[in-house]
């Protein structure tokens, strides 16, 4: 056992010596200068920071209380501190216990773990240690116990509960204390794992009945595009599943055919795709501010704390932060879980509409509490999983709207295709070579993994 740390540390400072992202004041556009010709991408050269529209930027600054200048920075720190902590949550293995950014420029990431020996492989990639009690392993799973013993009870007064990183605790929001209780007695979650929160409202699916362009569902109820997306040849997008069941069909917001619900999950989780006949178009693009487009790249995780922006046809762009990644939710329909909890604000309609951190996509909305004009939070189903669940391909300015396939071939061959959702962790080989995969992300034809440190870490 103890030789295994031993060598797993030594593994780690060797990684950290040869770093080539920090994350305070080293975003990639500040060594981009110096950098050589033939030099690996940076993080945010991968994912394509300085492609992020000036709706975006605006709605970010507008949000988020930053300048210009402060909010494009922000975006280059936060994809080179995703690539940061994806290396070390390698480097450190099941001590690993979460990472997370904060700062106006999301200048300073910290790295928790249950090992002091790990602090000095973590401060020598620039990041913050934090030494905690529990693992992001441990959490994770008495989240998922949670999650099982939630199917049977009613969690209407404990609607939220989630991994929170930050404190290092699974955390139980509730209308009534008892109910908290309740469900973590039922997981059989001890008291040093959990933290149990006041609420005073009940979440609910934003109901109303470009991505971010309306829609209407059977011509009566009406929500809002996530993404565009390809199934083969076939085009159409992601969405809420709590939206529409599989055959409803769709119309624009101009009021033209526009499509059919393919397949639908709700409650559960909170996804859904439409096919759209031939008068439609999909576009590598989500409606800003303005009618402005704004270009998806791709679909890598951010971290918590990192800014994220929504679009949506009732209230538009608005931007806020993730707040906690691994959440579970219940709903007046039920319990939909895992989803992403932020503290964007959203309003009826705005259901499915699309969340995008910089270009990359990061989920469709799923529902929340209050309004925009009071603030509030927001729910949103990742999208790599809901990519994974239905096969379907995100369409992206990068290429990787194909609808898959191996990009290896005879030439260079392996595991690693286009069209595949990876999660961090994963592993695949390309060109003789095995890799580990940093962030969560579906790959496309350029994101080999040679290509993008940022995603891969050759091991």
């Amino acid at each position: 056992m103890h030789h295994r740390l031993r060598h797993r540390r030594a593994m780690g400072a060797a990684v950290a010596a040869t770093a080539a992202l920090l994350v305070a004041g080293l975003s990639g556009s500040a060594s981009a200068g110096t950098a050589p010709a033939d030099a690996a991408p940076t993080a945010a050269e991968t994912l394509r920071t300085d492609a992020a529209p000036p709706a975006l930027l605006k709605a970010m600054q507008r949000d988020l209380g930053l300048d210009r200048r402060q909010a494009e920075r922000r975006l280059a720190n936060e994809a080179d501190a995703g690539a940061t902590a994806g290396r070390l949550r390698a480097a450190l293995g099941g001590d690993f216990a979460g990472a997370w950014v904060r700062g106006a420029e999301s200048a300073t990431l910290t790295v928790a773990t249950t090992d002091a020996g790990d602090v000095s492989a973590i401060e020598a990639r620039g990041a913050e240690a934090k030494v905690v009690r529990h693992s992001l392993a441990d959490l994770d799973a008495a989240k998922a116990r949670m999650d099982k013993a939630a199917a049977g009870l009613n969690t209407a007064d404990a609607p939220v509960w989630y991994v929170d990183t930050r404190t290092n605790a699974v955390v139980v929001e509730a209308i009534r204390p008892a109910a908290a209780h309740k469900l973590l007695v039922a997981a059989g979650v001890d008291d040093s794992l959990s933290r149990v929160e006041k609420r005073t409202e009940r979440p609910r699916t934003f109901y109303d009945l470009r991505g971010g362009e309306a829609y209407y569902i059977n011509n009566s109820s009406r929500c809002s595009i996530g993404f565009p997306i390809t199934k083969g040849t076939q085009q159409g997008f992601a969405t809420a599943g709590h939206c529409g069941r599989a055959g409803s069909s769709t119309t624009g917001s101009n009021r033209v055919a526009q499509g059919t619900f393919q397949g639908s999950i709700f409650p559960g989780r909170d996804m859904a795709w439409v096919a759209t006949n031939s008068s439609w178009t999909a576009t590598p693009y989500v409606l800003g501010a303005g009618g402005q487009n704004v270009q998806v790249t791709g679909s890598t995780v951010s971290p918590v704390g990192a800014s994220v922006c929504r679009s949506g046809s009732t209230t538009g762009w608005h931007c806020g932060t993730v707040a906690q990644l691994n959440t579970s939710v219940t709903y007046q329909e039920g319990t939909i879980s895992p989803v992403t909890r932020t503290t964007v604000c959203a309003e009826p309609g705005d259901s499915g509409g699309s969340f995008i951190s910089g270009s990359q996509a990061q989920g469709v909305t799923s529902g929340g509490s209050r309004d925009c004009r009071s603030g509030g939070e927001t729910f949103f189903q990742p999208i790599n999983a809901l990519l994974q669940n239905y096969g379907l391909t995100l369409k992206t300015t990068g290429g990787g709207d194909d609808g898959g396939g191996d990009d290896g071939g005879e030439e260079p061959g392996g595991t690693w295709a286009a069209g595949t959702v990876y999660q961090a962790g994963d592993t695949v080989t390309y060109g003789g070579a095995t890799y580990r995969c940093l962030q969560g992300h579906q790959a496309y034809a350029g994101w080999e993994p040679p290509n993008v440190p940022a995603l891969w870490q050759r091991v």
